[in-house]
């Protein structure tokens, strides 16, 4: 057999073994990321549970407002006035144990904290304490369900509009550096270090309060339109001033940001390349530009899309917006520990998910990204 005729099964074995070996790198190195990020998860949520217990001192809280409640129903009640102080005593003893036995608050907080783990690692988030949905259940997956599409609709919309506006004028800005609007977004960078609820309360006092042409705050009119039509229209107009304020606190910054990005990289030798070959401005933003820094752009996008489940506790609630954000305040307000620790836990498995998604798009956008062995 000739020399050529071997050489060919042996192209053959050298790429299917390169195959093999790139599979086995790949899978060892998504099997050590999967378990890295899932005990980070791990530990995040215990964090938020002995963190949201307060160490185990809402235990003693609620405690002592069973007590009081049942005392004062024993007090109260006229079947037992005409028992003795004793009797009353073991009476509320023998109520108040039964009662912590119910809501096994009589086992030490630590063992219960580990069955708050176990719960909200399998997304069992269980029943509120004191909150209600608006259908009056006390289930904490129907509470947030029902605030997720306010959350969503405010903070998606003014989100995708911040991004992709400041994308657009910072590569608008990166091709003219130095000019009137480039240095007038870098002297107002600073204003965004005042949060959204800041720039709204001075909006709601001038469009609602003075000029008294847009609404205080909320999700619709009261009482809310009958047709479809009106009620998106009423939806709007009251999106104007929250949208308003969260585009004023962060546009000069996020521009700045990507203007300095895009500066960065045009100052590249392979861009100065490109530009004495003679391609066109657009081609070389699109090619030597956009294209290195796609990987950026998409994690900042993917980590904005998660973000949104968060909402703004403080914001929402100078708005009186009914989303997550202001759920989650008076959840914290109120003690209601399944509320914060259910919100948290959805919210550390959609950034752990996103984070293991981003490493596979780093190496299928970015040639440079290779998966260590």
């Amino acid at each position: 057999m000739s020399e050529q005729a071997l050489a060919i099964p042996r192209k053959r074995v050298r790429s299917v073994s390169f195959l093999q070996s790139t599979f086995a790198r790949l899978l060892r190195y998504t099997l050590v990321r999967g378990v890295t990020i899932f005990i980070t998860v791990v530990i995040g949520v215990y964090l938020t549970v002995m963190i949201a217990n307060m160490g185990g001192y809402v235990d003693q809280i609620r405690k002592g407002e069973i007590r009081e409640n049942i005392a004062i129903q024993v007090i109260n009640d006229p079947a037992y006035r005409s028992l003795s102080a004793d009797a009353k005593r073991q009476l509320i003893e023998e109520r108040v144990r039964l009662e912590e036995k119910r809501l096994g608050l009589d086992q030490p907080f630590l063992i219960r904290s580990f069955r708050f783990l176990e719960n909200a690692l399998t997304l069992r988030l269980g029943f509120a304490q004191l909150m209600n949905s608006n259908s009056g259940s006390r289930q904490v997956r129907l509470i947030l369900l029902e605030r997720l599409p306010a959350t969503l609709l405010l903070f998606g919309t003014e989100n995708l509009f911040l991004f992709f506006l400041s994308l657009f004028i910072a590569l608008m800005l990166s091709r003219q550096y130095g000019s009137l609007w480039d240095r007038l977004f870098v002297v107002l960078s600073p204003t965004s270090s005042a949060p959204g609820w800041f720039y709204g309360l001075f909006l709601i006092l001038i469009f609602a309060g003075w000029l008294r042409i847009l609404p205080f705050g909320d999700l619709v009119d009261a009482p809310p339109p009958q047709t479809p039509l009106l009620y998106a229209l009423s939806v709007a107009k009251h999106m104007i001033l929250p949208i308003m304020a969260l585009t004023l606190s962060a546009i000069f910054l996020s521009v700045y940001s990507w203007r300095t990005f895009f500066l960065i990289y045009s100052s590249e030798d392979y861009v100065e390349l490109a530009k004495a070959k003679g391609l066109s401005g657009r081609t070389i933003e699109r090619r030597y530009i956009l294209r290195p820094t796609l990987p950026t752009i998409v994690t900042n996008f993917l980590l904005t899309v998660i973000g949104l489940w968060t909402g703004a506790p403080i914001f929402e609630t100078v708005f009186n917006w009914p989303g997550l954000g202001r759920t989650l305040y008076q959840a914290v307000g109120l003690f209601d520990v399944p509320v914060i620790v259910g919100s948290t836990v959805i919210f550390a498995y959609l950034l752990a998910i996103t984070v293991f998604l981003l490493d596979i798009i780093y190496a299928i956008l970015d040639p440079r990204v290779r998966v260590s062995a």
